[in-house]
């Protein structure tokens, strides 16, 4: 019932629809959380956090290209969680970018645009990665694919310490 449902259901509900006691609702979402099931109790009632698929790509492109490579992602589905770099004296430098549509990109250029910051890729001759999230590894694959059209996808170096391409 919490898998299938869009907002929280309270525990009363799940024990009236079950027919057992509401403490028996609290010592079963107990034991799904104690085997690993992510779920959330809110002032409305208990729901199942969503699962979010994550990945890690590596990409080069010019600064014209950022806000198409910013919209081909969240076209499809994804979020840009970040932006890094890995720097071979200062190591992995991160922001937090968050960016889930048009809009967001749009903002993010806004700022860019405005001097506000420059782009942290630059520091890097280009070279960074995205933790791009979605709802499924078919939506990342579709991601990588869209990606390595564009021409934006990166060879990763000797140099980097981890194959980001191969986390999921």
């Amino acid at each position: 019932m919490l898998t299938d449902s869009a907002e929280p259901i309270s525990g009363g509900k799940l024990a009236k629809e079950t027919g057992v006691s509401r403490q028996v609702v609290v010592q079963d979402i107990a034991l799904l959380r104690a085997n690993g099931v992510e779920i959330l109790s809110t002032n409305r009632g208990y729901c199942v956090k969503d699962r979010v698929c994550e990945r890690v790509f590596k990409v080069r492109h010019s600064d014209e290209d950022v806000q198409k490579e910013l919209n081909a992602i969240v076209d499809l589905g994804g979020q840009v969680r970040d932006v890094f770099v890995y720097h071979k004296v200062y190591g992995v430098v991160r922001a937090e970018l968050n960016i889930r549509s048009r809009m967001d990109v749009e903002h993010y250029m806004e700022n860019i645009r405005s001097g506000m910051s420059s782009l942290l890729k630059n520091v890097t001759s280009g070279y960074h990665y995205h933790t791009i999230a979605a709802e499924s590894e078919e939506v990342l694959e579709v991601i990588l694919k869209r990606l390595q059209q564009m021409g934006f996808l990166a060879s990763l170096q000797e140099y980097e310490p981890v194959d980001f391409w191969k986390q999921a």
